[in-house]
Parts: structure tokens; sequence; C-alpha cells
């Protein structure tokens, strides 16, 4: 990739990957367990009841007293095997449910078979994807009122690193979302793109409209601060040529679209006003999250750091802001990385999204984790090229090794109810994979404490990669 485009990965990949690159050698040789936890290799006890003892002492015969099957991983069908989930949801607004990989059929079918159930029954209306603001907007324009062609929207809005969500799995997500939403059209399912490395046109357009409409004497000057940043080219080169402006250019560009947004909040909306008032606002903000995220020096380390955190900070007030706005409880799909409560890479990515959400909606938010023990899955390899990889069963001392042994083959459970016999083990850091838009990378294998890090998690014994549609 070139450097531009490497800078681009940077931003847009999950926690790990945006270390240096070079093989995950951590992925094949993990860390050995805590001397503390119940090894699978440990020597047998001497009689038959110390042994049932110690199986029950163990974490995954613990987890697996806890634990709740789930019948498929695939989106129809009866759903009556995930009424435990729902209530592991409780009366939670935003469900962060997460991936392992970015690119994995069963992740993506998941979600979907988890977004049927919250819809259908626990009243969710909004699904939120890490995808730009005005991404959110035009597929939402389709899913509600049908304006425009699914295809066209999907080749045109995932481009980049975000062309992993052009797959046949949201495809199928999002015809199922239709279909809800033509036999509901009063109580739709709606859309919200919560991330921030692209501004869409139909952000600039709807500022403007929102001004020539209510607010006359504001549009010149929003259209000064605006020249030259609206986009008329795709996405993808539209961000590779603004990230090849000169960083002093790039903090002009900042700072003349926060004082857009200033401008905005000058002249506050009243009465029937204050809706559209509010929209416009939040589209400026979206357009100001962009030119900051990308004002940051990505060639500079604490730069970087400051970047990744500034990101995830945008994606969570985005998610809480529609969330406030509308009153929808929201799916929120995302990597494990960006929906955990603590990061996974503390040193490069100090604060994440599930963190930023749990501070402004406490027990309002639940992070839902998705692990797997082997498979495939799609990602950048080293040359820039889209591949194929495949990982086989995890290695023991590893948190998937443990889960993989629990008594069932796919399962959800809730990690804060586990019995004392799982604690321990769920306390301690534990290799995880952190597998994200490019493989191999140096950070596929964190170390994480469980516990405090998800508090539901969904695994898989295997995962298949998704069918890329471009």
């Amino acid at each position: 990739m070139n450097t531009h485009k490497a800078l681009l990965a940077a931003l847009l990949v999950p926690l790990g990957a945006t270390l240096a690159v070079a093989p995950a050698a951590s992925a094949a040789t993990p860390s050995a367990p805590p001397a503390a936890s119940v090894s699978a290799g440990a020597a047998a006890p001497a009689g038959p009841e110390e042994a049932v003892a110690a199986a029950f002492r163990s974490p995954e015969a613990a987890l697996g007293r806890v634990a709740h099957p789930l019948r498929t991983t695939e989106p129809r069908g009866g759903l009556a095997e995930l009424r435990p989930f729902g209530r592991m949801v409780g009366d939670a607004r935003v469900v962060g449910l997460g991936e392992a990989t970015h690119s994995s059929h069963e992740f993506f079918t998941v979600k979907h078979r988890v977004l049927r159930y919250l819809v259908e029954e626990k009243g969710f209306r909004a699904f939120a994807l890490e995808a730009p603001w005005s991404t959110g907007l035009r597929l939402d324009a389709y899913l509600t009122s049908g304006k425009g062609d699914l295809k066209q929207i999907m080749d045109e809005e995932f481009q980049g690193t975000y062309r992993w969500w052009n797959n046949a799995e949201y495809r199928d997500l999002l015809q199922w979302m239709r279909a809800y939403n033509v036999k509901h059209p009063k109580d739709p399912v709606r859309f919200v793109g919560d991330d921030g490395a692209f501004a869409g046109a139909e952000l600039y357009d709807k500022v403007s409209a929102y001004a020539a409409e209510a607010r006359p004497e504001l549009a010149p000057r929003l259209t000064e601060l605006y020249r030259g940043l609206r986009p008329t080219t795709d996405a993808e080169t539209y961000v590779n040529d603004y990230l090849a402006k000169p960083i002093a250019e790039r903090k002009e560009l900042a700072e003349r679209t926060g004082r857009a947004v200033d401008l905005l909040k000058q002249r506050p909306g009243r009465g029937a006003d204050a809706d559209a008032h509010a929209w416009a606002l939040q589209h400026a903000t979206a357009i100001h999250q962009m030119t900051t995220l990308f004002a940051f020096d990505l060639d500079d380390p604490q730069g970087a750091t400051d970047a990744m955190r500034y990101r995830d900070r945008i994606m969570a007030e985005n998610v809480a802001w529609w969330q406030q706005r509308t009153g929808d409880k929201i799916l929120l799909a995302a990597h494990n990385s960006h929906i955990a409560l603590k990061t996974y890479v503390p040193g490069t990515h100090p604060k994440v999204q599930g963190d930023f959400l749990r501070e402004k909606l406490g027990g309002g938010y639940l992070s839902v984790g998705l692990t797997f023990d082997r498979g495939s899955f799609n990602a950048f390899g080293q040359d820039g090229g889209v591949h194929r990889f495949a990982v086989g069963p995890a290695a023991p001392g590893t948190t998937e090794h443990t889960l993989d042994r629990v008594r069932y083959r796919d399962f959800v459970v809730d990690l804060r109810n586990a019995p004392a016999a799982a604690r321990a083990w769920l306390a301690a850091p534990r290799t995880v994979r952190n597998i994200g838009t490019a493989y191999p990378w140096s950070g596929d294998s964190p170390q994480i404490r469980l516990a405090e890090t998800h508090d539901v998690v969904i695994h898989l014994q295997r995962v298949e990669a998704a069918r890329l549609l471009k």
C-alpha cells in the first residue's frame, strides 16, 4: 500500500492491527496461562470422587453450567434459544455485538439473527455499524423509504477499508430490514453509521438546505467555510487525496469546519425548528469529526494514538446521540476491540468505544464479545491484496481454547453471573484472537481480562470466510 493508504488503514483497522506490521508469532505460541489456572493437561486426581470435584472446579465446566446453547448461527428460523440472551440484555438501550475478525460469515449472520430477536422481542429499532455517518443516512433512506438501489449504495459506500461490509451476509441483513419496514412503515428499524473517516456530499447538502430554509443569514458563511470540502469523487479517492494534503492544511480545514459547527450552535432552533436544527448540527458535527480525525499527525506515534482515542470517542458519541435523540434502542456492530469495555491494546489505543459508552449510558450499555476456535476469514495480506486466511484450533492456554471446551459447540454465556470456579480464570489476563482488516499483525494476540472486557460472550466453534460482493 502507498503511504496514504497505509495511514487510512491505520485509522480504520481494529485496535491491534495498527501496530507495526509483523507476523503474529504469538498466535501460534501464546503466553502460558498463570500457574493458578486449571490446565487441560493437568494430572488426573487419584480417585473418582476427586475427579468429579476437580471437573466442577474447572472454568470450562463451571461456564458450561450457566452457558446457553445456540441451535444455529443462521438468521432464519425460530428464535426461542435466544430468550436467555434476552434476559442478559435486560433494559440495555445499546448492545454492542462484536466480532473477532472483520470478515467471517458466522459473525455477520449471528448479528442478523440477534438483530431479528432484539427487534421482534425487545423493541430495538436501530442497527449501528462501524461506517461513516453519511453512509448511515443513505442506507437509512433506502431502508425507510426505498430510496435508491441497495447494490449501488453498498458498492459506492463500502469502499477502501470499509469494503468488508460489502458482503452477501450484510446484504441479506439489509434486505430483511427493508422487508420489515415495508410491513411496519410507522415503526421502522433504522440504520446508523457511527464512524468519522469520511463525510459524504449529502452531509454538506443537508446543512446547506437547513441554512437556506431556516437560517438564510448563515448560508453564505457556511458556503465559504465548506469551500473545497464537499466530495466530488468516490469515497476512497477522496480520502486518499485528503490525506495527501500537508498536515498544516488539514489542520486549517478542521478549524474551518469547527467554526461551522460553532456558527450553528450560536443560532439554536426553537419550537418547530428545534428538531431540524438538532439534525443539521449533528450533520455539521460529522463533517467536523472527519476533518479533525485527519488533522492528527499520523506519522507521529503519539499523534496516531490520539487519533485512535478520538475515533472511538466520536463513534460512541454518535451512537449515544442517536439513542438519546430518537429513543431507539440500538444494536451496535463493530469489532470486539471497539465494543469492549476496556481496550485490548492500551499502549496505542488507551480508550475505546465501549468504554466511552459505559461512561455515558452506565448499565444501559451491554458489551457482547464474539469468539471462535478455528476457521477462516478475509483480510488484507502484507502485499495489500485481499486474501482468505485460515487458522486451526486455538492453542492451549488461550481464551478460545478453554471456551471451546465448554459443553456446547456454540453458546452464549453471561460473564457477570459466572460461577466461582470460573471467576479467577475470567479475571486473569489471557491471549485472545484480535484479527483486524490486515493479517498477520503484531497485535493479533493481545492479552485481556475477559471479565473486565465484556459482559457477555458468544462463542462459536468454527467460522468461515464471508462472501464478498466486490
